[in-house]
């Protein structure tokens, strides 16, 4: 990539990444009353979350239905309360299991 490319790509970035931490700060001198703006910013960080890392969940094997299996029990389990190392071990035993079986097959 050459220079006369790059920097117009860092400036971008950098404003965008810039505009994000700051606006909230400008936005929102006083404290916020209301119940539903609370809630809403309380939960997107999980949704950006949920939404980068879903997609990688039923790529991540290479096979989309041996990354299916690691999902149901990693859903599983996470619904039954367990923790997240339990409910990571779990997913990752199933889909080594559930490649075993497709060898096989």
């Amino acid at each position: 990539m050459s220079w006369t490319s790059f920097f117009p790509y860092l400036i971008v970035m950098a404003g965008v990444t810039y505009l994000i931490r700051m606006l909230p700060l400008t936005v929102f001198r006083k404290e916020i009353k209301s119940v539903f703006v609370k809630s809403f910013l309380h939960y997107v960080p999980y949704a950006v979350l949920g939404a980068m890392t879903f997609p990688d969940v039923l790529y991540s094997t290479g096979s989309l239905w041996t990354a299916l299996v690691g999902l149901v029990v990693a859903v599983v389990m996470a619904w039954r309360g367990r923790s997240l190392l339990t409910v990571a071990i779990g997913a990752c035993l199933a889909v080594a299991a559930a490649q075993g079986v497709m060898l096989l097959l």
